[in-house]
């Protein structure tokens, strides 16, 4: 079945099941891995699925791989690099389904089969606990904000195939300073670490969790300033200026909203 609507453009058809399953794939493994993690893993703790019977250290072990397989997985399919050797095998317009379908697989694998740790570190009761808990829904909200904020998001890398499957070209999304946006530049990835932290009982492996997802959060944050100055040159530079990267400094927005430039990560 080909697009009859605009015959000058054939290429952006291409196979329309192909574009169609992985819109279904896409949105069903996102959607999952994201509620899992998130609602789940994050919120309640190890859902000890699977007891591979380990000492601590084996437990601990096991863990650190399961992270970073994940690091590796959703850190090295996002560089360009990466992203020209796969357009040989696979089409660009394919590669934000791709990589959410690859990246949602590798993180529910890790909420199935984490080991939790026997020894707890901290356990916070009364008062603290019910703060924590409201720091972790105050962060799920502000991440909503966020995203809402930007009104456009492409959350599953879904746009390209939708537009493929209409026929039509994507154009560059605006660089938009609105909401959160104007207090850090990375609030969804401030929100992350929000919700990380405060779970309230810490084991030892949920504070290796808890130490390797900041540290990798922060190094993938610095690698994609990198990228968006390189990319939008002055525009993103003085942006960086104005606002900090992931703690805010003031009640106040630092800068006014605007919508004059273009899209930005974290986004």
């Amino acid at each position: 079945m080909t697009c009859r609507s605009q015959p000058p453009r054939p290429k952006l058809c291409g196979s329309r099941l192909t574009g169609y399953v992985l819109v279904v794939l896409t949105g069903v493994i996102g959607s999952l891995s994201l509620g899992v993690f998130f609602g789940l893993f994050v919120l309640l703790g190890p859902l000890n699925l699977v007891d591979l019977a380990q000492g601590e250290r084996a437990k601990l072990a096991w863990d650190v791989l399961l992270c970073l397989a994940f690091f590796v997985q959703h850190s090295g399919m996002v560089r360009q690099s990466y992203r020209h050797r796969a357009a040989r095998l696979i089409s660009s317009t394919y590669h934000g389904a791709t990589y959410t379908i690859a990246s949602g697989v590798v993180l529910l694998v890790l909420v199935v089969f984490w080991q939790e740790s026997a020894s707890t570190l901290v356990a916070a009761e009364g008062i603290l606990r019910w703060l924590m808990r409201a720091v972790y829904l105050l962060s799920m909200a502000g991440g909503a904000w966020g995203i809402l904020t930007l009104g456009s998001f492409d959350t599953f890398g879904l746009r390209p195939v939708l537009d493929r499957l209409r026929c039509t070209e994507s154009s560059p999304l605006p660089f938009t300073v609105r909401g959160p946006y104007r207090w850090v530049r990375h609030p969804l990835y401030t929100c992350c670490l929000l919700m990380i932290w405060s779970y309230p009982d810490v084991t030892l492996d949920r504070l290796l969790f808890n130490i390797l997802w900041t540290a990798w959060i922060i190094v993938g944050t610095v690698l994609e300033e990198r990228d968006l100055a390189a990319a939008f040159g002055a525009t993103y530079r003085d942006y960086q200026r104005q606002v900090p990267m992931l703690i805010p400094r003031r009640l106040r927005p630092l800068v006014e909203e605007s919508a004059d430039h273009n899209d930005q990560g974290d986004h």
